[in-house]
């Protein structure tokens, strides 16, 4: 994937190259999860007729939420404290931690003898998982992205070429054609456990349209991403392709008030197609309600809101690349920022890029570590430092002059919220 944009003075000051980077990422990284690798795609089409239209859909659906007007607005220097490609995690105590893992154990023996995976968010944050850490990331950002009450509920409309009145579908099958039925197709592609089997066969297949997703009375989250005709659609649960896991499972989501559960279902595993996934459903009701209605209960008992991770007199950002986990401060407190101390901190981020990637060219083995403490013409600091592969970033805009007045607050936050990591001692 090719992303061009245009370049000049302004752009290059707000702009940074990492983070234009992560939307191509988290595209392909979306696109292959639900499409399966894109190189499978053109083995079993080689004309690529499928491939170019489920990317023309796709990209179009993504960068929707991207529109402002007739443009797109990418992220900017703005954004300095944030960390695409990254997990945010709920902080939560050792008791509620003991019915979270107990609810985990069930979702995961709802099929019986088969394990099922899940994912578990309270909010926009992730509380549980059982995937591999790539896995985690990619269905997080779906649903933080669509599947949350935040996202799920909110206002913002989808563009798509279809709306706009330029067909992407030319070429579609009928209902009829070729003498089946789209419930006799449904039943086909129930018997294959690929992606590419259930979720590329449909040109129709749009999993980040808002207008598909829709909560029942049972509390299930409708997806009606495969359906061929409006009409004659047979709904059908979507199959996802893992790539860490090398799994292929179907997506079953759950919410109950701010908690979001996200159950997947191997998919080698489900005989009766949509019967099978019927089944599970009603199994994780019978076995998983009250310990839901519990966990939620105490989750929102101990949530501080949306300014939960707000340390006073800091704004920061904290990332993790190994396990993809970040922390960052609320998006409130940061626009409290001057333009000049967010500019001079996306310019330190880049810088900072630039020298992580010349050193693993160089020993890609090992990270380096370092600490970069600049104080900016609205005499604000913004540091960056680099510790055992841990990163943080932050920009201090009441404090002192002095460079040991900066080091010291790193210190201290070091000590009291990242357990010493980028501490000195």
């Amino acid at each position: 994937m090719v992303l061009v944009v245009e370049k000049n003075k302004e752009n290059e000051l707000t702009w940074r190259c990492g983070a234009l980077q992560g939307i191509l990422k988290e595209a392909h990284s979306l696109f292959a999860m639900f499409h399966g690798p894109i190189r499978t795609l053109l083995h079993k089409q080689p004309s690529a007729e499928l491939a170019r239209g489920h990317l023309r859909t796709f990209l179009t659906d993504y960068l929707s939420d991207f529109n402002v007007g007739k443009k797109l607005q990418f992220p900017t220097y703005r954004d300095s404290l944030k960390e695409r490609g990254t997990v945010q995690m709920l902080t939560v105590s050792r008791e509620v931690a003991l019915d979270v893992q107990s609810l985990a154990t069930v979702l995961g023996s709802c099929l019986g003898n088969v394990t099922c995976q899940s994912l578990v968010l309270f909010e926009d944050l992730l509380v549980s998982t059982t995937l591999p850490p790539d896995d985690t990331l990619n269905l997080y950002t779906y649903a933080v992205l669509r599947l949350t009450p935040r996202a799920l509920y909110s206002n913002a409309s989808s563009w798509s070429y279809l709306r706009k009145g330029t067909s992407v579908s030319a070429g579609q099958t009928s209902s009829s054609s070729n003498g089946t039925t789209a419930g006799e197709r449904y039943r086909s592609r129930s018997r294959d456990t690929s992606p590419g089997g259930q979720n590329q066969m449909n040109r129709n297949f749009r999993p980040l349209l808002r207008e598909k997703l829709s909560k029942g009375k049972d509390g299930f989250v409708a997806a009606d991403f495969t359906a061929t005709e409006a009409r004659c659609a047979v709904p059908s649960t979507p199959i996802l392709w893992f790539q860490q896991a090398d799994e292929c499972m179907h997506l079953c989501i759950y919410q109950h008030k701010s908690l979001t559960i996200l159950l997947l279902v191997p998919a080698s595993s489900v005989i009766n197609g949509e019967e099978g996934i019927t089944h599970v459903k009603k199994a994780m009701l019978e076995n998983a309600s009250q310990k839901i209605v519990t966990v939620e209960q105490k989750l929102t008992r101990g949530w501080g809101g949306e300014n939960a991770y707000h340390v006073s007199g800091y704004r920061y950002l904290l990332v993790d690349p190994e396990r993809r986990v970040s922390r960052a401060s609320p998006p409130g407190k940061v626009t409290t920022l001057a333009k000049d101390s967010l500019l001079a901190l996306n310019m330190l981020r880049q810088e900072v890029d630039l020298e992580k990637s010349r050193y693993k060219r160089g020993d890609p083995c090992h990270d380096k570590d370092f600490e970069v403490c600049i104080r900016t013409k609205n005499n604000a600091w913004v540091i960056a430092k680099i510790s055992q592969g841990r990163e943080l970033y932050m920009a201090l805009e009441k404090g002192g002059e002095t460079l040991l007045y900066a080091s010291t607050a790193v210190e201290k936050f070091s000590n009291r919220y990242c357990e010493g990591a980028f501490s000195t001692d």
